[in-house]
């Protein structure tokens, strides 16, 4: 069961949520795990209001299913989910490289750019050294500032959601390896970079490669260990 992740008492809501989230993102909760709104008040020593809250946001995030009159589950996503999700991740992309390539790079204040390529090289790091709750972290942060490029909140929130979705689903199998060092995709200071230059053309060429590096190296996997289910 999840637990490592203190809850203060303000903004339980938030608290729990984002505890449990970690928990199932880096798969301390496995998929398929069922669990009830009093056992999680019960571990976390809370009230069932706000962990009710709180895993009924999960579920609109797509991470747990609601079971009628069970509770909650963690949600299992196959390998065909994965394909989808890689999919709609690849069209909302192509929808921000049009709309750049009509009216031009948006490009990042100064300190903005900054912190992107802080990220960028703290997820490349650990993607190579195969430090992968390190990784899932920088890499969801790299890819959510880089998102304010769209000037789009819904699409910010609707990428980091498919993000989100395919890690869950991604790490089990990844935890099977016996060494991920230099597994997972390390280019994020070169797509920082590029987007810093303003090179809409590489920066597409450069997530065009990522996403078929995710859809390869799952593929891989997949074949090696079964769906990760």
């Amino acid at each position: 069961m999840p637990g490592s992740t203190p809850v203060r008492r303000s903004s339980l809501r938030q608290q729990i949520a984002d505890a449990l989230r970690d928990e199932v993102l880096t798969g301390r909760l496995a998929a398929g795990r069922h669990f009830t709104v009093k056992e999680i008040a019960d571990l976390y020593g809370v009230s069932a209001t706000p962990v009710r809250e709180a895993l009924v946001d999960l579920a609109a995030q797509g991470l747990l299913d609601v079971e009628h009159h069970r509770g909650f589950q963690v949600r299992q996503f196959t390998h065909d989910d994965y394909r989808g999700l890689v999919e709609a991740r690849t069209l909302v992309s192509e929808g921000i490289f049009r709309r750049l390539a009509a009216h031009g790079p948006l490009l990042l204040p100064d300190e903005g750019m900054a912190s992107v390529r802080r990220r960028a090289e703290a997820a490349a790091s650990a993607a190579r050294a195969g430090a992968l709750d390190v990784l899932i972290g920088c890499d969801l942060r790299f890819w959510r500032e880089l998102a304010v490029l769209t000037a789009n909140t819904h699409v910010c929130e609707f990428l980091d959601r498919l993000r989100v979705q395919s890690w869950v689903f991604a790490v089990p199998l990844l935890r099977r390896e016996p060494d991920l060092a230099g597994v997972c995709w390390t280019e994020h200071v070169a797509l920082a970079d590029a987007i810093r230059d303003g090179d809409t053309q590489g920066a597409r060429r450069i997530v065009d490669a990522y996403n078929e590096h995710s859809l390869s190296l799952m593929r891989r996997l997949v074949e090696r260990h079964g769906d990760g289910r």
